[in-house]
């Protein structure tokens, strides 16, 4: 799938994050420190949206259960095993452009959609 248009890199400050849909898909788009990353907007846990919870230090913290994240890399924290599903992200003209249609895991193997 090609890169959709999620917002405006003037949009999403440092240390901020952003939950919204592309193209059905929901989307966790964080700032840290000016490196954006989106995620999948879903904790693997009970699929809860993790644009609920918060962004501290570098740490997503899931809101519903407390599961908690590497903002940078999509790793767990607590629980250790646990990841988040990366999304391709680029930056084009100002424009911060998310690949909904191919995910990878924390460790960088590639994913199609359909797995959890």
């Amino acid at each position: 799938m090609p890169f959709r248009r999620a917002t405006m890199t003037e949009d999403l400050w440092s240390g901020e994050m952003a939950g919204l849909s592309i193209d059905g898909t929901p989307v966790l788009l964080l700032n840290i420190d000016g490196a954006i990353r989106a995620y999948e907007d879903c904790c693997p846990h009970q699929r809860s949206p993790l644009s609920a919870g918060s962004l501290q230090e570098g740490m997503l913290t899931c809101g519903t259960h407390h599961w908690q994240f590497d903002a940078a890399t999509g790793r767990g924290i607590n629980p250790k095993g646990s990841c988040l599903r990366s999304l391709a992200v680029k930056i084009d003209r100002g424009e911060i452009l998310v690949d909904v249609g191919e995910a990878q895991d924390f460790s960088g193997s590639e994913r199609d959609r359909g797995e959890s």
